[in-house]
């Protein structure tokens, strides 16, 4: 990609963009070295790593890079044995806790968040040397703020409390002469200051000889002597001696630490590179984020789809989103329409988008946008003048077409701006034309700009070449940036004289004057215009339909199930009653035929046919439902609704079965014996289990529970200690119930759940044996285990 090339597409205007959202600088120099890749794979990488990190800022708003600096100098430096200043080495100190913090976020976002998938992103941090003992030494020598500590060493700590001890002396000492009776005649000011690292007194000129000692310095009016007293000139010698020590013994600290970077310097470069990298993994998902921007998918059919793009230099919230696409049914676009109508713009935009496509950053378009990968992008736009050449502007055009058709093959994206302009016109059209052709013919995708009423016919006369405009509003004279694929454009003229008061008579002789193909061609156009724009309302008018008729479909069914649900409420409260009154009344018959016993046993003359025979009626009257009404309750039984675990009757295979979970509207999957299926809810019946089943399965159910066991235990989110008294309850569960074999689904995670699953299954006595989850069981995620 040529570097001018890149500017006519604004391509460093949109990494200025992009520099803004990078934590340090080794992020912005990989901005500034940021070009379009030209290979599949390397394009397909960069997509995914903006991608993860884009999911990493989605659950975690951000990603800690604070302290991370460009510690590549210090690193050489040391290398070649130049001895590091404190603050180099605070650099390297927040490196390195930079990388560490970096490593730890990504791990404990991967343990807590299931679904967050990052391995690139989780390769690279655990690349990162963790460096912990370097990073120990350097703290405990150096302050945040790059001073040397006293716990440097044990000399170091000694020399400082020494020159403590001597500063101190000497302050007491010169407090005493200031405080003096005969300071405020001799001094001319009471102040202890400094003078060639010495403790010194402002004295009057006149007084020199009064304290003795040194002369170090004078006022510019030569009025006061900065002198050392005599009484304080072995305190300070005794104190720069103690310096000279302490600045010896810090020499050594900085140099010994200086040896340990350079003996750490290719993990301290190799954690740099990995660092830049992260950086500007997440600036790219921070990009992606300000301008709501989407992956593109990559395909290799050289096929671009942009919907609803907006060029991300153009305010955001007045940018009017346009459909692009070339590649499929057509690979040329011909853009014709008005100045300033935004025809420049969509050209900008197809060009840019595929530079960033190609950058791994995401595109601010709709959803299932598409991009491809270009060996070669041209771009002629613009019409300014090359005056270093002296050249006009057609003669500038043509030198950049020339070298474009002197390179350009089937992989390359050519774009051209007002091709032909700026010679006559029946020439610059024929040119364009020819021009079109031989780009077309060599396979490469092409997208042209035109004013030239030959190109508009173009794309009807050329079989894999498409025609589209630039909307303009007559009513308003405005342009409306819309981009109509598959419609010629218009120069609009003469609407737009009219509308600014042009005489209709001089309108009148300008079209007679126009030739008569130009005429036709420019009829056609407003026909077309025309049946577009009934076209679109009729679409919006199908839309607006269409969308009633779903919510009436809604409604229809929300008002629908609300019956059914209703109705069946009616029919089994209903049947409940008549259970209810049945019971009631065959209790008292009951009761009446006792009495009757009793008094046949008590002499009375009741003959026991006649009881026989009132306890048959009695069973008779219970009512009986009709065949219809037997089938409206199987099917109310069908429609059922059913929860996990619940005991069913599956009519086609005559056989009972459990529910395992819902798998969608009215569909479950159920275990019938070692099979799992799924299946309608019209194919399954409530069962009622007979009184001593019941009894029986209370009985071996644990802790004396009648809920059914599922077949696999979810563990994922438990702590370890909850999770393994989980696993012995549910493996007791399971044997009762008859499993031969359940899943315990423990996740991946940091292993130490797993391992403990694995331990615990091991020394299980109804455990016969496990495995790992196949490729469709979840992997090492889930552990398979056969029960005896």
């Amino acid at each position: 990609m040529k570097d001018d090339m890149l500017r006519t597409l604004e391509y460093e205007k949109m990494k200025d963009q992009l520099l803004a959202h990078v934590a340090s600088d080794l992020g912005k120099a990989r901005v500034r070295a940021l070009l379009p890749h030209t290979d599949m794979a390397t394009v397909r990488q960069a997509q995914e790593e903006t991608a993860e990190g884009e999911q990493v800022l989605r659950f975690r708003g951000h990603a800690p890079l604070g302290g991370v600096h460009d510690i590549r100098p210090e690193i050489n430096r040391a290398q070649l044995g130049s001895v590091l200043d404190p603050e180099d080495f605070t650099s390297i100190s927040e490196t390195i806790r930079a990388g560490n913090q970096l490593h730890a976020f990504i791990e404990q976002l991967l343990e807590e968040e299931e679904e967050v998938s990052v391995p690139r992103l989780h390769t690279y941090v655990t690349e990162i040397s963790p460096l912990n003992q370097l990073e120990r030494v350097i703290r405990q020598a150096i302050s945040e703020d790059g001073y040397v500590l006293d716990g440097a060493s044990a000399t170091l700590r000694t020399t400082r409390q020494q020159i403590r001890t001597f500063e101190s002396s000497i302050r007491s000492q010169l407090d005493r002469i200031l405080r003096s009776k005969d300071a405020e005649t001799k001094l001319s000011d009471r102040v202890v200051t400094i003078r060639n690292e010495r403790y010194v007194l402002p004295v009057k000129h006149s007084y020199r000889d009064a304290f003795g000692g040194i002369v170090h310095d004078q006022s510019s009016s030569g009025q006061t002597l900065f002198i050392e007293p005599q009484a304080v000139v072995t305190a300070n010698n005794q104190l720069r001696e103690a310096r000279g020590k302490e600045k010896q013994e810090i020499e050594r600290i900085l140099r010994s630490l200086t040896e340990e970077v350079a003996a750490e310097a290719d993990a301290l470069s190799g954690n740099t590179d990995i660092l830049a990298q992260l950086d500007f993994i997440f600036a790219k998902a921070r990009y992606a984020q300000k301008m709501n921007g989407v992956q593109p998918r990559l395909n290799d059919r050289r096929y671009v789809y942009f919907p609803r793009a907006r060029h991300p230099l153009l305010n955001a919230e007045e940018v009017v989103p346009i459909d692009l696409e070339i590649g499929d049914d057509y690979q040329s676009l011909v853009i014709t329409g008005p100045n300033t109508g935004g025809k420049t713009v969509a050209l900008k935009t197809v060009g840019l988008f595929t530079l960033m496509a190609q950058s791994g950053l995401f595109l601010p378009t709709a959803e299932k946008a598409e991009a491809t990968v270009f060996k070669h992008v041209f771009a002629d736009i613009g019409d300014e003048q090359s005056i270093e050449q002296n050249l006009s502007t057609f003669s500038s055009h043509m030198t950049t077409i020339v070298s474009i058709l002197e390179q350009v093959d089937e992989q390359s994206l050519v774009l051209f701006d007002e091709l032909g302009a700026g010679t006559d016109p029946a020439e610059g059209a024929a040119l364009a034309v020819s021009i079109l052709d031989e780009v077309h013919e060599r396979g490469a995708r092409t997208v042209a700009t035109t004013h030239y009423t030959e190109l508009k016919g173009y794309a009807y006369n050329r079989e894999g070449v498409m025609n589209a405009s630039v909307e303009f509003d007559v009513e308003t004279l405005r342009p409306t940036y819309r981009l109509l694929t598959g419609m010629p454009g218009r120069s609009n003229a003469f609407a737009i004289s009219r509308r600014l008061g042009l005489s209709e008579k001089i309108i009148a002789a300008a079209e007679g004057e126009m030739a008569a193909d130009t005429k036709q061609a420019e009829q056609m156009i407003t026909s077309l215009e025309e049946r577009r724009q009934q076209a679109d309302q009729a679409w919006e008018e199908a839309i607006e339909t269409r969308q009633q008729a779903e919510k009436l479909h809604r409604d229809l069914e929300r008002a629908f199930n609300e019956w059914q649900r209703e109705k069946q409420t009616i029919y089994e409260q209903a049947e409940a009653n008549a259970e209810a009154e049945v019971e009631k009344a065959r209790k008292e018959a009951e009761e009446i035929v006792a009495d009757l016993r009793r008094l046949q046993q008590e002499g009375h003359a009741v003959k026991d046919h006649e009881l026989i025979e009132a306890r048959k009626n009695l069973e008779e009257a219970t009512p009986q439902l009709t065949e219809k009404q037997q089938q409206a309750k199987r099917k109310a039984k069908k429609m059922a609704s059913y929860e996990p675990g619940e005991e069913v009757f599956v009519p086609r295979f005559n056989q009972n079965g459990q529910v395992v979970e819902a798998s969608g509207k009215d569909e479950y999957t159920v275990q019938l014996g070692i099979m799992k299926m799924t299946l309608n809810a019209r194919d399954l019946e409530k069962t009622e289990q007979p009184a001593a089943q019941k009894a029986s399965k209370t009985v071996t159910r644990v802790s004396g529970t009648q809920s059914h066991v599922k077949p696999e235990l979810d563990l994922r989110g438990e702590r370890y200690d909850n999770a393994m008294t989980r696993v012995e309850k549910y493996l007791d569960e399971a044997v009762l119930a008859g499993y031969a074999r359940v899943h315990i689904i423990h996740g991946k995670g940091t292993g130490a759940l797993r391992k403990g699953v694995k331990e615990l299954l091991a020394s299980h006595p109804s455990v016969k044996g496990t495995r790992d989850g196949g490729q469709n069981e979840g992997g090492i995620g889930n552990t398979v285990v056969d029960l005896k």
